[in-house]
């Protein structure tokens, strides 16, 4: 039997609506999240582990967890 692992969901930050207030920046455990050129925020998907503290802590409510890309 084959076992099917499925990948944990990432944080996924719209730029579009992003003010780079850096909440997120600061909610995240991990370093997973940095702002960009003081545009927005950028997800590095190698430290993401989906955790959602980011998503909890933005203020805009612009981050959501989506399941990462296999």
């Amino acid at each position: 039997m084959e076992v099917v692992r499925r990948a944990r969901p990432k944080a996924y930050v719209d730029p579009s609506y992003c003010v780079a207030c850096g909440c997120c920046v600061k909610a995240c455990p991990l370093g997973a999240i940095q702002v960009f050129r003081g545009i927005a925020a950028r997800v590095d998907e190698a430290k993401c582990v989906g955790c959602g503290r980011c998503v909890k802590g933005c203020p805009a409510s612009i981050i959501e967890l989506r399941e990462a890309e296999q």
